[in-house]
């Protein structure tokens, strides 16, 4: 079966911003115009398509990225509405991996926020061409002009306003096209009827000054153009559409639109960007792969006649149909019912059946092609960031990389008869969530579960109950600290001992150092096969690795250092794997009591933003919690923006002192930006009273 479009006429993009920007209302209203529904949904009335989610609709806010496929002048367009809290970010992340473009939307009153940032660094990383939406331009204090200077500034882009707003607040009204220049209105309250009719005349030396300006730069980034701009020649609309599509997909050039979702006005404006600019599958460059067998470069081009690869960036429980893995092919074609492999773990994986998502609903197709994402059925050991490729053309493509949680809670069953329900429910979400890790505590034997937040670990544990009916208790939240070292060392570990009628020998020496923070763990072996069989090796990796869980100053995992093996002495008789691992375990543990350890603390990049008269409270009391004033900003009418840098464990509980001391009208929000050294302070009070 051949697709019902052709690659050229697919579009994979994702719907990013900061949280309450108006992603989930604008895929809503995108829906409703591409005919995907009949109705268009609400956020605050629970009522929408891609928010499905009990969790969802009762906070008004997404938590997991829904896939939704719908149709716009002749094109099929794959949509990933992703979240916008920072706990989910890791949702965003994995998305921009698979998609090809992206549609930033931003609050005209607010403009670049903190999350804002956050995701057009992650797009950025993954080079992934994107256009903006400054939405709510109905609401008071709304400020086009201003969003796209912050979008110039703060984001270090190149935006180019497509459209100018007929006025704002409450008296918006559509939009001048500034390719036609001509204007569009909105007559009727669902948006669906809009009006092309001539440009207001108080508009039009302001339209013609944008125009100029909007011409100028994409001529800039266009040799042909550019000719004949500076002969003075005419260029067409389509002309200028052209040029602007190819910087566009270089990243030289944003184009910027403007409009209300939740009113209905200039989403169908947005669909044709979406059509006109972002790139389809094949105006992305292959994505570059290793083949495992010859450790070569291999590029997956998005051609259906080449050997088929795919990503797998999401795996579901589903209710109905079981275990779902989301995949992206890049490459070739996935037929249902067809045996793949696992490049990553080498193990084979049956498809069993092949679906189009469509939100939490599902429509049966026989098979995928290059450019397509879909779910699969029936993979049982795929998770997120690993390959599936063809038997004949083994490729690894590049995994996803996830941060570490911050912050950590203790879990127990209430009954006996919940542990296996228990133990079910976390595997299951681990699959799903790689950002949540289980653990159990060595010192004191508790299942710990980590994430990215307090509403991160909310939610799961709100799922373990609703979709589990696992019964648990919850401790309080812990912060999870980290333990580095400092200083260069060498130690050596050598185990000796006698195990019934054999003795047991291994000897290891370590050298230990640090390395720059947020470089993670290493593990180098610099001995010749003379002085350590390669058979005992991998006992020495493994000892090494299995100590990190627990620093020699609180317990906590050791990060950021290198091990090497630099030297070792073995017997033929006496040593085996399992004495090397000993022996490996005695030296790391010795040698990083000697290195002048450290104890880490998560530190939180936070912007809270009230009222100007409260301005100097969110000050003092950021402060107050050992916070680092970065800097003030003014954010809409009457708000000011206080950024800061404040130590993770002194935020909990904010949210409810900001709303009491703002009178309600006080909001934050917080991502982890790096470990730092805890204060003397701290550092008695957790070495003294144990773990925090």
């Amino acid at each position: 079966m051949s697709r019902e479009y052709p690659i050229e006429r697919i579009r994979n993009i994702g719907i990013i911003a900061h949280i309450d920007a108006g992603k989930t209302t604008t895929t809503e209203r995108i829906l409703f115009y591409t005919g995907r529904t009949h109705r268009m949904g609400n956020v605050d009335d629970g009522t929408t398509v891609t928010d499905w989610m009990e969790q969802e609709r009762e906070r008004g806010i997404t938590i997991t990225s829904a896939a939704v496929t719908c149709f716009w002048r002749n094109c099929q367009i794959n949509i990933v509405d992703t979240p916008g809290h920072i706990d989910f970010t890791a949702e965003v992340q994995r998305s921009l991996r698979v998609l090809d473009g992206g549609v930033v939307v931003f609050d005209a009153v607010s403009g670049v926020e903190p999350q804002s940032e956050t995701v057009w660094r992650q797009a950025d990383r993954y080079h992934v061409p994107r256009i903006c939406f400054v939405n709510k331009m109905d609401r008071l204090g709304a400020d086009f002009w201003h969003t796209v200077d912050m979008i110039r500034e703060q984001l270090a882009a190149s935006p180019v306003p497509i459209q100018i707003p007929i006025g704002s607040e409450d008296r918006f009204r559509g939009l001048v096209d500034l390719f036609t220049m001509q204007a569009i209105l909105y007559t009727d309250d669902l948006g669906s009827v809009q009006e092309t009719t001539a440009i207001p005349a108080d508009l039009v030396p302001f339209a013609e000054e944008q125009r100029e300006h909007m011409v100028e730069k994409i001529a800039e980034c266009d040799d042909a153009l550019m000719e004949k701009y500076l002969e003075g020649a005419p260029i067409s609309p389509d002309e200028l559409r052209q040029g602007l599509r190819g910087a566009t997909l270089r990243g030289e050039l944003v184009p910027v639109l403007c409009g209300s979702a939740l009113r209905n006005k200039g989403v169908q404006p947005v669909l044709d960007a979406i059509v006109d600019y972002l790139p389809a599958p094949p105006d992305v460059p292959p994505v570059v792969g290793i083949n495992p067998r010859t450790n070569t470069e291999w590029k997956a081009f998005a051609d259906v006649s080449r050997p088929f690869a795919a990503l797998a960036f999401k795996v579901v429980s589903d209710p109905y149909v079981g275990r779902l893995v989301y995949v992206r092919v890049y490459s070739g074609r996935l037929n249902a019912g067809s045996t793949v492999l696992n490049t990553v773990k080498g193990q084979k994986e049956r498809v069993g059946k092949l679906l189009r998502m469509y939100a939490n609903r599902r429509e049966e197709v026989s098979a995928i092609e290059a450019g397509d994402i879909a779910a699969a059925v029936g993979l049982k050991n795929t998770f997120t960031g690993e390959t599936l490729s063809d038997f004949n053309q083994q490729v690894i493509l590049e995994s996803i990389k996830f941060p570490e949680p911050v912050i950590d809670v203790a879990i127990e069953p209430r009954t006996q008869a919940d542990q296996d329900k228990l133990n079910e429910a976390l595997q299951r979400l681990a699959e799903e969530d790689p950002t949540f890790q289980v653990r159990t505590d060595e010192q004191t034997g508790q299942l710990i579960i980590g994430g990215m937040g307090e509403l991160h670990l909310e939610v799961l544990v709100d799922r373990m109950l609703r979709e589990f009916h696992v019964m648990a208790n919850v401790g309080k939240p812990q912060v999870a600290y980290r333990e580095t070292i400092t200083e260069k060392v060498e130690s050596v570990g050598e185990f000796a001992r006698q195990f019934g009628a054999r003795n047991q020998y291994a000897r290891v020496v370590l050298m230990l150092e640090p390395l720059p923070a947020g470089t993670g763990f290493e593990f180098v072996h610099k001995t010749k096969d003379s002085v350590l069989p390669r058979q005992f090796l991998p006992g020495v990796e493994q000892g090494v690795r299995e100590s990190l869980d627990s620093g020699p100053i609180a317990g906590y995992t050791m990060v950021d250092f290198r091990a090497t093996l630099v030297d070792a002495t073995y017997d033929e008789e006496e040593s085996s794997e399992m004495a090397f691992k000993i022996a490996a375990s005695m030296a790391l543990r010795s040698g990083l009591e000697r290195a002048k350890p450290v104890l880490l603390e998560p530190i939180m990049k936070v912007e809270s933003v009230g009222p100007d008269e409260f301005s100097g409270a969110l000050i003092g009391d950021l402060s107050a919690r050992g916070g680092q004033i970065e800097g003030l900003q003014a954010r809409g009418t009457g708000m000011q923006a206080v950024r800061a840098m404040v130590p993770l464990a002194q935020m909990f509980g904010y949210a409810t002192h900001l709303r009491s001391m703002t009178q309600g009208r006080g909001t934050f929000t917080m991502e982890f930006d790096h470990y730092d050294v805890v204060s003397a302070d701290v550092l008695e009070q957790i070495t003294m009273g144990g773990r925090r």
